[in-house]
């Protein structure tokens, strides 16, 4: 099977590049594609998209509809299937996943299709793994660590900076957006290859893990 996954931000694509290999393993292929951020799905779906933006949710119905066409290539022994992830953020994750689910039903063909919440966001997987987190950044603190709730929706990765970096969100934040996602990207290097895919406390991520096992077996 070949898996195109579509990810909203760079440090998500680093995470799955070390993560998917090993779910997946050798007799599958892939391919992860980057976005700069998730905006929204537009209100006018007809309405032309400036693919140059490059943002998830408001290319993603030209997106369905060019992997529905795609995917009709393939054949019965070579499936293809996309997985969309997103962080949930702040919306309601039944109303979103219906807006997702609605948007796909209106491809003809239709590609098969996984849409991934991280609850609320990327990080929440790495906070799911906590002895992860310790092995990659023995500083870390551990009253910060034992106050998160696993996919809680707290800021999370507020949460993993007050834990791992110097000064904490506070002073992360003061550095600017792109400060932030280069210090994330860094994160994904570090934790990602120490996270051990069966203890995880992130619900999310376990929701994740079956689904991709369930598909690829």
């Amino acid at each position: 099977m070949h898996f195109e996954v579509l990810i909203e931000d760079q440090s998500g694509k680093t995470t799955m590049e070390i993560l998917l290999p090993k779910i997946i393993g050798e007799n599958h292929t892939f391919r992860i594609i980057a976005y700069k951020g998730i905006g929204r799905i537009p209100k006018d779906i007809g309405k032309n998209e400036n693919p140059g933006h490059r943002i998830l949710l408001n290319s993603l119905p030209r997106l369905l509809k060019g992997y529905g066409q795609t995917f009709k290539g393939y054949g019965a022994e070579n499936k293809a299937l996309l997985v969309v992830i997103c962080d949930l953020d702040n919306k309601r994750l039944t109303e979103f996943k219906n807006e997702l689910l609605s948007l796909l039903e209106s491809c003809s063909p239709k590609p098969e299709t996984l849409f991934i919440f991280a609850i609320e966001e990327g990080e929440a997987w790495f906070l799911g793994d906590t002895e992860a987190v310790k092995k990659a950044y023995p500083n870390a603190k551990e009253q910060v660590l034992k106050t998160y709730v696993n996919d809680s929706i707290c800021g999370t990765w507020e949460k993993l900076a007050d834990a791992i970096y110097n000064g904490g969100a506070k002073a992360l934040e003061k550095k600017g957006f792109h400060a932030i996602g280069e210090e994330k990207s860094k994160w994904a290097r570090k934790i990602t290859p120490l996270m051990n895919l069966n203890k995880n406390n992130s619900p999310s991520f376990c929701y994740f893990l079956d689904k991709l096992i369930r598909i690829k077996n």
